[in-house]
């Protein structure tokens, strides 16, 4: 019996069915543009482009335009690539320009459907960014799709790592730009790291694209794009920290072993905030609980930590002065690999060791709220229905299933459950054996390379000829998924996920005409594709008769999306194929979701050795299970990005003024309104308001108009005068600050003032941005244990992190103020001393780079070279380091050559 929403469905059609009906009178007017588009020469189809992007740039809406583009970018296609669009594509093309995740199974060409929506939009000469999930993609894409680009009169860049800043900016200009998600958050951080505009590569966040949307913006969502650099050094007050730990009773902190986190008591708080008032670490007047105080509670935290939870010769040692951690795996040395946060540095101070400087955060973006800077957004991928409600909530992106071209013609089977992992990869191999004889190709899923490995091991002990499919060259994995379509091919993959190659029945043609072409280059092409082709037909048909591809998964993963990526790579374009899940009570999924109670009922069954249990209801439990574990995950991604929310909406504002100050040629009002509210906070200081003159600290105000305006002004002179106030004593301010401001520009001329101005708010801006960065982090780290006293962690950072932000804008101020202050003109005699410094360093370097040979390209270090160095003799190396290159050219460093101890 059908349940009431089952009919309300099969009366109304889902809400897919509906969107997809929408769109069908569009794809027939597209169709019925065909022929008219068909009479074009080459030459019409470009000037079509033009004459189409003068409306759009006219005002006309891309909605109004889509018929005529989309029939012009089809016989483009066409006539470049040879391939026409299906419907189905031009649908997936109409689903993406309205901002929506078109959902299109493997095989159906999303590569050719993203053209579709990218051309429409690039004729607003905006610019279009296709994304994928690494630079192999996207170059391969870019040099594919810029045929049919090209041939309609649009340019074609492609973002890559490493690559020139001339042509990076090139890349950024043309009107479809390829790129990985990686690049283009990397270039947004570098582009707000810039002094000028000219240096900055991006335009504006136009309208994206998104390949293997459910990869890059659910899996990889929280991933943090980092800028770092060397940070501040703060060896003193790890030392400090250090000598203070010791003194920490056992009752002034809590110990979490399976975490690995100390924490204070409020008897250990109260102990170590009054000791470190005593060293002069905390301010006078502030507490631990004050926002100013997170870097330092975070670092007295690492330091309980490095004392109480990190073992020497267990967990690290110590060698030639270096603190090095042990893997707790395997024993070995992990030479190179630091703990963050500052906790390697607490363990270098407790054990003797010079603190080395941290890195510190310059910049930092997730791709959750890089991607939500573009004004739309759209994306593809064969999954994305099981994630449609986060999409919609994070993104505000919709999820449109888009029909096969043809109707599916694979058979996807019950699940298969075993009690034990042994019998489970028993009926693995015994599948594959059974499909193998019979020559129909094999795809096996597993979920981690140990397991890959294990099967691997048993075919090979079977005698079963097998390729295994590991994440080492994009290059490679293209060419055994492009073999793993052949008859009685065996392929263990360990994951599935944005291979962006098709699985063909019989192999792939292109690969083989270009393996064939390299084995014999005096071949003739045409020659060769025609036997490829020819041998081809007779393979795919053989494949077929034999089932298609058979998709066997070992495992489901907590995510149905993951499993439906795996099974989805059979059963292309209507091609016959098989899907089938064998697991086991052991797997973890099972495990978690109460396979005991299951274990309980097989047993009484009396289910035999290597007998599985096969039953509709089992995939219906074992889906609902993966739907809790979604939701479970969701909700914590959701939460995570509220926190992150909290600095995106600094980093924008921060971001906006930089971009501001680099767009405005004449900054004198912004520095000249700074220094003017530094004066009233100044005077408000020293000369309260309601107060008496006795009152007054007009010594404080004289020191503090020394330190923050540069200038010395008569402020004793003034404070002594009859009916002098507060606002008399900020207006003659003000009126001696702008006459020395002024007397500061006839020095340096109106030109070199405003360049300065700029380059000095910028670089405050920069420098005050990583400090607060890092307090963020910092107060990140420690806000979580406000939940123990009943307070919303998240509300106390949003309060927190507010305060910390008004103090930076207060501090810019300042620092901008006291450095425009600062300021002078060199004399003469000056510049003179400048340039000859610089004469006597480009020699010494002349002379370095003569006679350093062997280590002029990896060490030029203190005494290695200099005048007079020769590299057989030690007494001429000066005093190298122990960790640099040693100065004889062995290639070792110093510590294991010349400088060895013993």
């Amino acid at each position: 019996m059908l349940g009431l929403g089952n009919v309300a469905k099969k009366v109304f059609g889902t809400a897919n069915d509906r969107k997809v009906k929408a769109v069908r009178p569009l794809v027939a007017k597209i169709n019925a543009l065909e022929p008219e588009f068909e009479k074009l020469t080459d030459e019409q189809i470009k000037a079509k482009t033009e004459e189409l992007a003068g409306r759009a740039m006219g005002g006309e809406s891309l909605d109004a335009l889509l018929p005529e583009a989309f029939a012009n970018c089809r016989e483009g296609a066409r006539r470049a690539l040879g391939l026409r669009a299906f419907d189905t594509q031009l649908m997936g093309g109409i689903f993406l320009h309205q901002g929506n995740i078109s959902e299109q199974k493997t095989g159906e060409g999303k590569t050719l459907t993203a053209t579709f929506a990218a051309y429409l939009n690039a004729l607003t000469g905006k610019g279009v960014h296709i994304v994928t999930v690494n630079d192999y993609l996207a170059k391969r894409d870019a040099e594919w799709m810029a045929n049919v680009y090209n041939f309609l009169g649009l340019t074609v860049g492609v973002i890559y790592p490493q690559q020139p800043e001339a042509e990076k900016i090139a890349a950024y200009a043309s009107d479809v730009t390829f790129a990985t998600n990686n690049e283009l958050g990397f270039d947004y951080l570098r582009d707000n790291m810039k002094s000028e505009l000219s240096q900055m590569s991006q335009r504006d966040h136009n309208f994206a694209i998104v390949d293997e949307v459910d990869s890059i913006l659910i899996d990889e969502a929280r991933t943090p794009l980092i800028i770092s650099g060397p940070a501040q050094d703060r060896s003193e007050m790890y030392i400090a920290i250090d000598r203070l730990i010791p003194e920490v009773q056992d009752d002034h902190f809590t110990l979490d072993e399976k975490s690995r986190q100390a924490t204070f008591t409020d008897d250990g708080n109260d102990f170590i905030e009054k000791r470190l008032s005593e060293m002069g670490q905390l301010p006078e007047g502030q507490t631990l609980y004050d926002p100013e105080s997170a870097t330092l509670v975070h670092h007295v935290s690492q330091g309980l930590l490095a004392h109480k939870m990190f073992q020497k010769d267990k967990d690290y040692i110590v060698r030639d002065g270096e603190v090095v951690l042990i893997d707790e795996f395997t024993g070995r040395m992990m030479d190179g690999r630091r703990l963050s946060n500052g906790l390697h540095q607490a363990i270098e101070a407790k054990e003797g060791v010079k603190p080395k400087p941290e890195n510190v955060t310059l910049a930092s973006v997730t791709f959750q709220n890089y991607f939500r800077l573009y004004n739309k957004l759209a994306g593809m991928t064969g999954t994305a229905l099981t994630e449609a409600d986060e999409f919609n909530e994070i993104y505000g992106l919709g999820v449109v299933e888009v029909p096969t071209n043809r109707p599916i013609a694979r058979i996807d089977e019950n699940d298969q459950v075993y009690r034990t992992a042994r019998e489970k990869y028993q009926g693995v191999v015994d599948t594959i054996k059974e499909a193998h004889e019979k020559g129909q190709p094999m795809l096996v899923g597993t979920t981690s390379i140990e397991k890959s490995e294990l099967i691997s091991q048993m075919l090979t002990d079977a005698g079963i000829a097998h390729n295994v499919l590991n994440a080492r060259l994009h290059e490679q994995e293209a060419q055994i998924i492009g073999d793993a379509g052949k008859l009685g091919a065996v392929t263990i993959a360990t994951n599935m996920a944005g291979r962006g190659t098709d699985i063909k029945l019989g192999g792939n043609i292109e690969m083989q005409i270009v393996q064939a072409l390299a084995a014999d280059p005096d071949a003739h092409p045409d020659e060769v594709r025609a036997r490829i082709e020819a041998e081809h037909a007779d393979a795919e048909a053989k494949v077929k008769e034999a089932g298609g591809l058979f998709v066997l998964a070992t495992e489901r993963h907590e995510s149905r999306r993951i499993d439906n990526q795996l099974r989805g790579r059979s059963g292309r374009q209507g091609d016959p194929g098989r899907s089938l899940f064998l697991l086991s009570l052991e797997d973890d999924l099972m495990r978690i979701f109460g396979s005991e109670r299951l274990d309980k009922v097989l047993s009484t069954l009396g289910m035999k050795e290597g007998e599985a249990i096969i039953h509709p209801w089992v995939n219906k439990s074992l889906e609902r299970a993966q739907a809790k574990v979604e939701g479970r995950n969701f909700d914590m991604r959701k939460q995570l990005l509220k926190f992150d929310d909290v600095m995106n909406e600094q980093r924008k504002v921060i971001f906006g003024q930089r971009r501001d100050i680099m767009e405005d040629s004449d900054l004198s009002e912004v520095a000249r309104d700074m220094r003017l509210q530094v004066i009233e906070d100044l005077v408000d200081e020293f000369m309260p308001p309601k107060s008496y003159a006795d009152q007054w600290d007009t010594e404080g105000l004289y020191a503090a108009v020394i330190r923050d305006l540069g200038m010395d002004a008569p402020v004793m002179k003034w404070a002594s005068e009859e009916g002098v106030d507060a606002d008399v004593m900020r207006e003659r301010l003000e009126a001696e600050s702008d006459k020395y401001m002024a007397e500061k520009e006839e020095a340096f001329g109106p030109e070199t003032l405003r360049n300065i101005e700029k380059q000095l708010l910028l670089q405050t801006i920069d420098a005050k941005w990583r400090e607060h960065l890092l307090t963020l982090e910092h107060l990140r780290s420690v806000v979580g244990f406000r939940g123990y006293a009943q307070r919303d962690p998240l509300n106390e950072y949003k309060t927190e992190g507010f305060q910390l932000f008004e103090r930076l804008l207060d501090g810019l101020r300042t620092d901008v103020t006291q450095k425009l202050g600062a300021i002078r003109p060199m004399s003469a005699e000056e510049q003179e001393r400048m340039v000859a410094q610089v004469r006597e360093q480009q020699a010494a370097a002349a002379a370095a780079a003569a006679g350093a040979t062997a280590v002029s390209a990896s060490a030029t270090t203190a005494g290695t070279a200099r005048e007079g160095f020769v590299e057989d003799d030690p007494s001429t190396w000066g005093t190298p380091s122990r960790n640099d290159l040693c100065p004889c050219g062995s290639g070792l460093k110093f510590k294991h050559c010349h400088g060895k101890l013993g």
